[in-house]
C-alpha cells in the first residue's frame, strides 16, 4: 500500500500527517514550526534591519525548511504520494522550495488555510474531496 503524507502548513508551523490505515484516518507524524511566522513585523527587527522584509524572510526560511524536511523523508521513502495544504501565498513559496523529485509524487494541493484542523476534520475535508 501506497503511503500518502498530507502536510497543513502555513507560515507559522506545518503539521506532517500520514494515512494510517484502509479507513484512510490520518495520524500526525511531525509538527514543524516557525515561532517568527506568527509575529509582528515591528517584533522580528532590531533598529539596524529593515522592517519590510523580516516577515517575509522568515516565511522564505520556513518554506525552504519544508521543502528539504520532504525532500529527506522522500530519500528515505517514507512517504509515495503528498497532499500540499496552504493558504495560497505560502502555497506558491512552498512550491519553490520543493525538489524535482519531490514535486513528482504531489498529488493534490489545496490552497485553502487548513493547517488549525485536526486530524479528523482534514479527514473529513479529503473524504468529501472527490478521488484523484
Amino acid at each position: 500500500m501506497a503511503i500518502t503524507w498530507i502536510v497543513a502548513a502555513d507560515s507559522a508551523r506545518a503539521r506532517v500527517l500520514q494515512v494510517a490505515d484502509r479507513e484512510k484516518r490520518l495520524a500526525e507524524i511531525d509538527d514543524l514550526l516557525n515561532p517568527q511566522g506568527q509575529m509582528h513585523e515591528g517584533d522580528l527587527v532590531t533598529d539596524t534591519s529593515e522592517p519590510t522584509d523580516a516577515l517575509e524572510h522568515s516565511t522564505d526560511l520556513f518554506s525552504k525548511r519544508v521543502g528539504e524536511y520532504l525532500e529527506k523523508a522522500r530519500t528515505q521513502r517514507k512517504y509515495d504520494r503528498l497532499y500540499l495544504v496552504a493558504p495560497p501565498k505560502f502555497l506558491g513559496k512552498l512550491r519553490k522550495n520543493l525538489g524535482r523529485e519531490v514535486e513528482k509524487l504531489v498529488t493534490d494541493e489545496l490552497d485553502k488555510d487548513l493547517y488549525r484542523a485536526n486530524a479528523r476534520e482534514l479527514e473529513r475535508y479529503f473524504a468529501s474531496r472527490p478521488a484523484r
